[in-house]
């Protein structure tokens, strides 16, 4: 099989994981401000619910730490595709920019 094309299963299923991984951080932002909210509603002190925040706090750091991972990932990844020879650009799902009117998910960047 053409090593570009098994490179791209890689790359899509990288992409696929770093918008994942932003999606959790949002989601758990929002229950963040959510909870916070919903306190002062309730008009209960700063104390309530304090650990349970602490908690969610610990895990939007978690969230924080495993994007950073898989960004690194990403840089070693780049740097591989070129030691076993892929000069092909690996584009994901979304629509990026500067795709240089390529419609394809493969481009030779020369």
């Amino acid at each position: 099989m053409d090593k570009a094309f098994v490179a791209q299963r890689v790359a899509t299923k990288l992409f696929s994981t770093e918008k994942a991984i932003d999606a959790a951080m949002v989601e758990a932002a929002e229950l963040l401000a959510g909870a916070v909210e919903a306190r002062a509603q309730l008009k209960l002190s700063a104390v309530t619910g304090d650990k349970a925040q602490a908690k969610l706090v610990e895990a939007i750091s978690a969230l924080a730490l495993a994007r950073t991972a898989i960004v690194d990932m990403h840089h070693e990844m780049a740097d591989l595709k070129l030691r076993v020879g892929i000069r092909t650009k690996l584009i994901g799902v979304e629509e990026k920019p500067d795709t240089g009117g390529q419609t394809g998910h493969l481009r030779d960047v020369g």
